[in-house]
């Protein structure tokens, strides 16, 4: 057995079910309680949830849409959702209908209602869209209108992006066709009904900047160019001990007019310190330079995605 494969594995599993709680507790405690509606298939399992008064929860019609989507995604797109997706949904489905029932009228009352729907809004939708990017970032997926719009991308030339954002703006505005109970069984003025499509827009754009910075954060590289004497030792020191690789380009001094080598080092900007602690230790003299990258491509890295160009035959 190979337990790198499988500690692997369980970290993996751990950090999907931390990002899905985080989701879940977000939709229990902060948006479903001031019944905001977001975009996606919760957007509309809440819609349902708030106009049959809580008979329907959202946990039932985000499971059953979720389940539709991944038969017709396995039937259209191929067998590219696997079993993390299937873990993170049914996690989050099971999740959705138990945390409302057992996290305390009191905890909600002092951190969500008592705070306000602007409040609560804002912070549902950074927990929201931290947890979805934790469940991505481990390859992790919780399904919904993403699904839809890939199926899409596949016989239209339209954007992803802009498919997902047009639905969850008709997704929100549809929650004006329908009533919408709170908890306490008093039905929401169209006035108030209002309101909260302006918040469920909030809410969207929110999560999509939080989602975007962490996963930007967590994969954001960085380059090194190191000038040093001993860049022979800092060299062996980085491909033996830290396992990354380097590159020695020759280079040649202008003021000095002296050959010298340099280091070029590509790394995850959340190894850069112990990068930089390990040169100095070797070299508390070498001159360094240190800039972000955009992307990085290759082995260790992202992997460059997307099929083979075909060339059209000629007529």
């Amino acid at each position: 057995m190979n337990w790198k494969k499988v500690l692997t594995g369980v970290k993996e599993y751990a950090l999907i079910t931390l990002g899905i709680l985080m989701y879940v507790i977000a939709w229990c405690i902060f948006l479903a309680p001031n019944n905001l509606v977001g975009g996606g298939v919760t957007g509309i399992a809440s819609i349902i949830q708030y106009a049959t008064h809580g008979k329907i929860t959202i946990g039932y019609t985000y499971f059953t849409v979720n389940a539709v989507l991944l038969l017709l995604a396995m039937k259209t797109l191929g067998r590219s959702f696997g079993a993390k997706t299937i873990y993170a949904m049914v996690l989050a489905s099971v999740g959705l209908n138990v945390f409302q029932s057992i996290i305390p009228q009191e905890v909600i009352q002092s951190l969500a209602l008592e705070n306000g729907k602007l409040i609560s809004s804002i912070i549902g939708a950074v927990m929201v869209g931290v947890g979805i990017g934790i469940s991505m970032s481990q390859g992790g997926s919780s399904g919904g209108t993403d699904i839809i719009a890939l199926m899409i991308n596949k016989k239209r030339n339209i954007s992803p992006g802009r498919l997902m954002m047009m639905m969850d703006v008709v997704i929100i505005l549809s929650s004006m066709l329908f009533p919408s109970y709170t908890p306490d069984g008093t039905l929401m003025p169209f006035t108030e009904k209002f309101v909260t499509i302006i918040y469920g827009y909030l809410m969207v754009g929110i999560e999509n900047m939080s989602l975007d910075m962490y996963l930007s954060g967590t994969r954001q590289s960085v380059q090194m160019f190191v000038l040093s004497k001993k860049y022979a030792e800092i060299a062996d020191y980085i491909t033996t001990e830290l396992k990354r690789g380097v590159t020695v380009l020759d280079g040649k001094g202008w003021f000095t007019k002296q050959e010298a080598q340099v280091l070029m080092i590509i790394t995850r900007r959340s190894d850069l310190n112990l990068f930089l602690r390990a040169i100095k230790s070797i070299d508390s003299r070498a001159f360094l330079s240190v800039s972000n990258v955009m992307g990085v491509y290759g082995e260790g890295f992202d992997a460059i995605k997307g099929g083979a160009i075909k060339r059209k035959k000629k007529m």
